[in-house]
C-alpha cells in the first residue's frame, strides 16, 4: 500500500470547544513522509508535529505543544485523517484550538470524501510493535492494550453508571466504514461536569449543537443559571435523567462510538498508522496518549 495525501485544500471555521474563541483550520496536501504537522499561521508558521512527544495536556481533550506553540483539541481531525487513510497533511491553524464544529469528525470526512485522496509514489510506513503494550489507570480500572497484528483493528468499551449510557462496546476495522459508522459521532459530557469545567476555564464553546449532554444527577437551579450565563445560552429541558434538550442520538451507542473516534485520533500520535489490534476499556485522552507514547518508545 502506498502513502496518500489530500487532493485539495479544505478550510473550516467555528469556535474552540474549550476557549470558546473563533477558530479556523485549513487542511492541505503534504509531501511523502511528512506525516501530519500542525502549523500555527498566526505565530509565523511555527510547526507542531502530530507525535506523542508533542502531547502537553490531556485535560478533556488532547493538546499538542512545541516551543510554546499550541494546538488544542486535535483528536477529531487526526481521527478523520486516520479513518480516511491520509498519511501526509499540513494542518494550518489560526489560534490555539481546532474548531469543534459539530463535535464529530463528519465535517472533515464529508469535505475530503467528495474529492477522494491523492496516491503518492512511496509505500506506507506502518507503525509496528514487537511486543504487547498495556497501560492502565489503577484508580478507575481503565486500560488500553495494543497487540501486534497484521490486521489493524480497534475495540472500545465504555461503562457508565448512568442508565442513558451504560455499557457499550464498539469496533472499527476491516469491513467497518469509518465515514458513516464512526465519523458522525459527537463528543459528550455529563451536565454535572460542566460547572467544574467552566471553573477550570474549559468548555466555554460547548453547547447542545456540538456536544451530547447527559443528565444523570440533579443540578441546582442556581447552578444552571450560572452555567447558562457563563455559556451565553440557556440550559433548557433538563430532565431527571436522559439527554439535555431532548437530543436525538445519531446511533444508540453514539457515546461509545465517539470514544472509538477519539482513540483512533489519539493513537495517530504514535507516529502513523498502527499495524496492531487495539482493545480499550474506559479509556480517555490521558490513557490513549500514554499508550501512544509507549508505542513511540518501541520505535
Amino acid at each position: 500500500m502506498n502513502q496518500y495525501t489530500l487532493k485539495s485544500t479544505y478550510s473550516f471555521e467555528g469556535k474552540g470547544l474549550h476557549t470558546g474563541k473563533p477558530a479556523r483550520v485549513c487542511l492541505k496536501p503534504a509531501p511523502v513522509d511528512t506525516g501530519v504537522v500542525f502549523i500555527r499561521t498566526d505565530l509565523g508558521g511555527r510547526e507542531i508535529p502530530a507525535v506523542a512527544s508533542s502531547v502537553a495536556s490531556t485535560r478533556r481533550s488532547t493538546l499538542l505543544e512545541k516551543d510554546g506553540a499550541k494546538a488544542g483539541t486535535v483528536e477529531h481531525v487526526l481521527s478523520a485523517l486516520t479513518g480516511l487513510g491520509v498519511d501526509n497533511a499540513y494542518i494550518e491553524l489560526e489560534g490555539p484550538e481546532v474548531p469543534i464544529l459539530d463535535g464529530s469528525a463528519a465535517p472533515y470526512v464529508q469535505a475530503i470524501g467528495q474529492d477522494g485522496l491523492l496516491e503518492q509514489n512511496a509505500p506506507r510506513k506502518w507503525v509496528e510493535i514487537k511486543e504487547e503494550i498495556i497501560v492502565r489507570n489503577e484508580r478507575n480500572g481503565a486500560w488500553v492494550k495494543i497487540t501486534p497484528s497484521d490486521e489493524p483493528s480497534y475495540e472500545v468499551t465504555i461503562d457508565f453508571a448512568a442508565k442513558a449510557v451504560g455499557r457499550q462496546t464498539v469496533a472499527f476495522g476491516k469491513g467497518v466504514d469509518y465515514a458513516t459508522q464512526v465519523a458522525p459521532c459527537r463528543t459528550f459530557c455529563f451536565l454535572r461536569e460542566i460547572w467544574p469545567m467552566l471553573l477550570l476555564g474549559l468548555a466555554r464553546g460547548g453547547d447542545v449543537e456540538n456536544a451530547i449532554v447527559i443528565v444523570d444527577k440533579p443540578v441546582s437551579r442556581l447552578r444552571l443559571k450560572l452555567m447558562s450565563k457563563m455559556l451565553g445560552q440557556p440550559l433548557l429541558d433538563v430532565t431527571p435523567e436522559g439527554y439535555l434538550s431532548n437530543l436525538t442520538l445519531r446511533f444508540p451507542d453514539e457515546c461509545g462510538r465517539h470514544k472509538l473516534l477519539d482513540i483512533i485520533g489519539d493513537l495517530r500520535l504514535s507516529g502513523g498508522f498502527l499495524k496492531a489490534r487495539v482493545v480499550a476499556y474506559k479509556s480517555g485522552h490521558s490513557l490513549n496518549t500514554k499508550a501512544a507514547k509507549e508505542v513511540f518508545k518501541q520505535l
